[in-house]
């Protein structure tokens, strides 16, 4: 038996693992191999684990309750794993039943992601001050389903002139007409008053996207006061388009539907100021109960990031420790000891890599993260057509040893396709860590500038009451919510200023990556 819904999820499970009922796709009769029509749209967020449940059954009687039909069979799995597969494609065999398989096709719902870029002037406007010119800017509005108009945009004011030119003006299609080509947008042309209250209108005109687009480039500016009370009135000036440029703006699930791989790599801090191992008070006590802080954290992003990354396997590298066998300081070090091959499968592989290495090396110091940045940012380099992505999360007690260093190679690895975060643990002041992540201005370091904002940083601290209270999944859905929530708008600004646009026809398979470290591990 294979079943075909699109998209049909029977459950949705939220990442605490509650379940609810959905929706149900439409009974299709006498058939072992079902197409389903019926379609179910839901709200996709990258930096959470969207849980769904598919269930089969065979109908007996339309109106008879769920647990009066036979049950076939169900699956489970993420949203992410959907979107994650080849073609945005995932067939799994059914559990629990009968057997068969089941085939989930997921798909973008289609929305107007052109943007405009329109450039306006102004010519032999009404002058309207009585000891000057006009201070003319113009007004944007969208018409909405009933024939009202919503305000999109006002440009700035230009002071004392009949002949204005306006800054280009960046907008959404969608903002503008709803995506609706043939929709009508208002523009109004004021002469502004400084009391902010009384503006004077010079005239107004309808239009909409397709002249735009159309090349349509000069529009009567009419007042209809002047028009009602003068036969001979014929406008108040013309406004004219100067130029339009309409893009398609691509979003992450489009680079992600066109073939750009994400990969994951976990960086772990063995420095002394975690504390002895064997100690229960260390954040790198194995508790055979209860995960610590550091299993916690990766746990949380790894477990969302694992959808998207298709072969599963993820290079895990420390720093801080000395390794064996001759008690070498290393700030790169492969968690598994094989430097050939550092990868780890799956978040269990990276758990198990993890547990062992703990009891064989030597937490010492000190907490330097340039050696891992630069790193990462060797194999982002090799990839300058967004084929793939990078995404290096550090867990990390301390502060930064290397912090100028560090902002160098943030800064040189922010024209790359990289993205990184930071999960501090334990109680050490992270001050230093808002400098990195920069949400209100891009770091800056000897006169060169970040091209782009790549870091997120996020205390742990700050998620330790839900997990103490026993709301630990939930927490740890928080956690990776907070600090995946920048990814896509990163991925998406990296992509832009390459003027890269997602594949058509992405390969048909994709070839884990090498990550060969030094044979000789940098002190």
């Amino acid at each position: 038996m294979s079943v075909k819904p699109c998209y049909s999820a029977y459950n949705i499970m939220s990442s605490i693992h509650e379940s609810s009922k959905y929706e149900r796709t439409e009974q299709i009769q006498n058939t072992l191999n079902p197409d389903f029509v019926h379609k179910f749209n839901l709200t996709y967020y990258f930096e959470e684990r969207q849980l769904l449940k598919f269930e089969i059954y065979d109908v007996d009687s339309p109106r008879s309750k769920l647990d009066a039909h036979d049950f076939l069979g169900s699956l489970e799995c993420t949203l992410g794993e959907i979107l994650g597969s080849m073609n945005n494609r995932l067939e799994k065999p059914l559990v629990k039943g009968k057997g068969g398989q089941i085939i989930l096709t997921a798909e973008e719902v289609s929305d107007c992601k052109d943007q405009a870029t329109l450039t306006f002037k102004g010519t032999k406007l009404d002058k309207k001050d009585f000891l000057g010119k006009s201070d003319p800017f113009l007004v944007f509005y969208r018409c909405n389903e009933d024939n009202s108009y919503t305000i999109v945009h006002r440009t700035e004011v230009k002071k004392n002139t009949l002949n204005p030119t306006w800054r280009p003006i960046i907008l959404l299609v969608r903002a503008l007409c709803n995506g609706d080509y043939d929709r009508t947008i208002k523009v109004e042309c004021y002469d502004w008053d400084n009391d902010g209250s009384s503006h004077d209108l010079i005239g107004e005109f309808t239009t909409n996207m397709r002249q735009f687009a159309e090349g349509r480039n000069t529009f009567e500016v009419i007042n209809p006061k002047k028009k009602a009370k003068k036969k001979s009135y014929k406008h108040s000036g013309t406004i004219e388009l100067q130029n339009c440029v309409i893009e398609k703006q691509h979003s992450f699930l489009d680079f992600i539907k066109g073939g750009t791989q994400i990969n994951f790599t976990v960086a772990i801090d063995f420095t002394g100021s975690n504390g002895n191992p064997r100690h229960s008070n260390s954040l790198h006590y194995i508790n055979p109960y209860q995960p610590n802080h550091y299993e916690q954290a990766i746990m949380s992003v790894g477990e969302v990031i694992q959808d998207y990354d298709s072969d599963k396997l993820f290079p895990v590298l420390g720093f801080g420790a000395k390794i064996p066998p001759d008690g070498t300081v290393s700030h790169e070090f492969p968690v598994n000891f094989n430097a050939v091959n550092p990868f780890c499968v799956g978040i269990p592989g990276i758990m198990q890599a993890y547990k062992a290495c703990i009891q064989q090396v030597q937490l010492y110091g000190p907490t330097n993260f340039s050696p891992i940045i630069n790193h990462v940012a060797r194999f982002a380099q090799a990839y300058p057509d967004g084929s793939n992505y990078f995404i290096l999360l550090i867990i990390t007690d301390g502060v930064i040893s290397d912090m100028e260093m560090t902002k160098h190679s943030i800064i040189a690895a922010s024209v790359l396709p990289m993205s990184i975060i930071i999960i501090g643990v334990g109680p050490a002041d992270f001050d230093a860590m808002e400098e990195l992540d920069s949400d209100k201005h891009l770091l800056t370091y000897r006169g060169k500038t970040a091209e782009r904002d790549i870091v997120q940083f996020v205390p742990f601290r700050e998620y330790i009451g839900g997990i103490a209270s026993g709301n630990s999944q939930l927490s740890q859905a928080r956690l990776a919510k907070d600090v995946l929530a920048e990814v896509p708008d990163q991925l998406i600004s990296f992509m832009k200023r390459r003027n890269i646009i997602p594949k058509d026809n992405p390969p048909a398979s994709h070839q884990p990556l090498s990550q060969t470290l030094p044979s000789a591990p940098p002190v």
